[in-house]
């Protein structure tokens, strides 16, 4: 088996959520590849000095370098890995996560066409982005969907949907984490006991803000902090509707659990989202922003729990398609 670097933010440690270096360097592993990861610096200049004393000072016993490819400021860590990686006569391959690197594309064409244009490969974790990076000359493309092991997933398959609403996310402006308490606002008119849990760990002071408003507005809010995975999914199975908010997004691993737990998907039709939930098929989708579109959606799941039965089966038959026993098959054929 080939002997792989990986670069990314493995952040768990330090309380963040857990991130694609951190779950697929251990499955990875556990396939017979030998990995070195980097980095788990907290600042982010003795991180990034990390990532290339990594790279540098293992070049010469690895195969090929694995870099998570954000669109926030994350996105000069790839830049640089990169950059090194070439110069070294190391291939990569860039593994392509942020919601916004479509605009990295537009507005920083040559620093895009040299780390996608010269890396080995590109993996695509959703068709969205396929598309978009087609769009602008790229062909050295492979989608490889994000994955879970799905036999760690209990399926629930729920008769009846009450307004008890799951949101799973890092609190961050990007992540809108305020719409589900909006929704929440709203449903608690016709539902008195209607109850909002939002699992996940403060990024960007968006924490701080939620609480005053739950408590502003007196909401049935738990705020959690950042749970492990087997923690949320038990707390699930108390839960009928997973509400995602995120203005920009790829494919969450995030939503893909929540259809393999059996938990209806009301989502924000952004980015990836469309083309891992169809609206009215395995989720219903809504506008960017709109509370109120939001709370009708969750209504409707309410009202019609034979509609939601059946979005419910198509969306646990759709999570099938993403567990790791097939998706790692296409991630042999590539490093192999």
């Amino acid at each position: 088996m080939k002997r792989l670097i990986y670069i990314g933010n493995k952040l768990e440690k330090h309380g963040a959520s857990p991130t694609a270096i951190d779950t697929l360097s251990e499955l990875l592993e556990e396939e017979g590849f030998s990995i070195i990861t980097a980095s788990s610096k907290r600042n982010k200049i003795f991180r990034l000095l990390d990532m290339m004393r990594t790279i540098a000072g293992n070049y010469g016993s690895s195969d090929l370098v694995l870099i998570d490819t954000y669109s926030t400021s994350n996105f000069l860590y790839a830049v640089l890995s990169a950059k090194l990686c070439r110069n070294l006569g190391l291939p990569y391959i860039p593994i392509l996560h942020g919601g916004n690197l479509e605009q990295r594309l537009r507005e920083n064409e040559m620093v895009s066409r040299e780390l996608f244009g010269k890396a080995f490969c590109n993996v695509a974790p959703s068709q969205y982005f396929m598309k978009v990076f087609e769009k602008h000359g790229f062909q050295n493309l492979k989608y490889i969907p994000n994955s879970i092991p799905l036999k760690r997933y209990r399926f629930i398959s729920r008769k009846k949907i009450q307004p008890k609403i799951l949101w799973v996310r890092s609190f961050a402006e990007v992540y809108n984490p305020m719409l589900a308490l909006k929704v929440l606002k709203i449903l608690q008119k016709d539902f008195p006991d209607a109850q909002l849990c939002m699992v996940g760990p403060d990024k960007d002071g968006n924490l701080k803000t939620c609480r005053s408003f739950a408590e502003a507005h007196n909401l049935q809010v738990k705020f959690t902090g950042k749970l492990q995975k087997e923690e949320w999914h038990s707390l699930a199975s108390g839960y009928d509707v997973f509400l995602n908010t995120s203005n920009t997004d790829n494919a969450p691993v995030s939503v893909i659990e929540a259809m393999a737990l059996g938990l209806p998907v009301v989502s924000t039709n952004v980015g990836g989202i469309p083309y891992l939930v169809q609206n009215q098929k395995q989720g219903l989708l809504i506008t960017e922003n709109n509370e109120e579109e939001a709370a009708k959606a969750i209504q409707f799941l309410i009202s019609n729990p034979e509609e939601a039965g059946r979005l419910i089966l198509n969306a646990r038959q759709k999570a099938e398609g993403f567990d790791w026993e097939r998706v790692k098959e296409i991630w042999l054929e590539l490093l192999c």
